[in-house]
């Protein structure tokens, strides 16, 4: 492997940007649901009003959404310039679109949240249905441009931490297991306190990655906190670009996963989460073909005589 020096160059850091700047019907809800968290809470009336019914919305006038959510038709503008629309005319629009989208791949056809008098046939549809959904609209609001730089600068790492607590530290141990076996310097800190330790050994050259579904994982965000001030290159991959975790990052890689009954913060975000370890991942072993091809197969002929 080769060794790099404190003082390696490093491309300037830009700030992680939070803000798409065109929405497509397949990332519109997405979006929605990941800066609901960060608006007022008549502001999150209207978001949960076109989350869940994003057709219906679309043929009501200002006024008639202001009423159904019990707010006032200013309130609905300032969601729509949230949002990144200049007014409520193309807000509908594009609700449109996305209802339409929706038809096309089947969504209406299957809700979400799991009721007490679901069959066994039904929970299996849904559940295969909202990982599915997560899968496909993470893929299609990943941030092109902000993944290759990621993948930039762990090509270029002297060495990667990775941080993640509870259903995260699995997402974390999986990147680390496959990034050890195209022969990158890494390590998982599954552990709160020996994250946090390790973030104070990084230094220039170094990348941190802290995943956190919700951002707001205050041990996550405290060890790249401090990796960040060592000079470390620090990733989130969460679903809130607005989050705790964003805000301690240069690069920001958003998930779009809906938690249902049972499955707060574990199940469909993890799935999510996976789908973007996975681009990276993939990304950085292409970098480098035939001698990611040559540690693959030594690290399964070892492994072959045990299975």
């Amino acid at each position: 492997m080769p060794s790099y020096s404190d003082a390696m160059p490093q491309t300037p850091r830009r700030p992680a940007t939070v803000e798409s700047a065109v929405h497509t019907p397949q990332t519109l809800l997405a979006h929605v649901r990941a800066l609901t968290p960060n608006l007022a809470p008549a502001e999150q009336r209207v978001a949960a009003a076109v989350v869940s019914d994003p057709g219906g919305v679309a043929a009501k006038t200002i006024s008639e959404l202001a009423e159904s959510c019990r707010t006032s038709g200013t309130t609905v503008i300032r969601f729509c310039r949230a949002m990144g629309f200049p007014g409520y005319p193309e807000l509908r629009l594009a609700l449109a679109a996305a209802a339409q989208a929706g038809r096309a791949v089947g969504w209406g056809n299957i809700g979400s949240d799991i009721g007490p008098h679901d069959t066994l046939d039904e929970i299996v549809k849904k559940i295969a249905h909202a990982d599915a959904r997560a899968v496909e609209e993470t893929a299609a609001q990943l941030d092109a441009g902000t993944l290759a730089e990621v993948v930039d600068a762990v090509v270029g790492a002297r060495r990667i931490d990775i941080y993640g607590i509870g259903a995260s530290a699995f997402v974390a141990l999986d990147l680390q297991q496959k990034l050890h076996r195209i022969e990158r310097i890494v390590y998982a800190w599954p552990d709160p306190h020996s994250a946090v330790t390790s973030a104070a050994l990084l230094r220039r050259g170094d990348v941190a990655i802290g995943i956190s579904h919700t951002g707001t994982t205050a041990d996550t965000v405290g060890s790249l906190t401090e990796a960040r001030s060592r000079g470390a290159a620090t990733v989130a991959i969460t679903n809130f670009p607005r989050s705790s975790i964003a805000r301690a990052a240069d690069y920001v890689l958003t998930t779009a996963a809906r938690e249902t009954t049972f499955r707060s913060g574990a199940m469909a975000s993890r799935i999510a989460a996976l789908t973007v370890v996975d681009c990276l991942f993939v990304a950085v072993a292409q970098r480098n073909y035939k001698q990611t091809l040559r540690a693959l197969e030594r690290t399964y002929a070892a492994v072959q005589a045990r299975r």
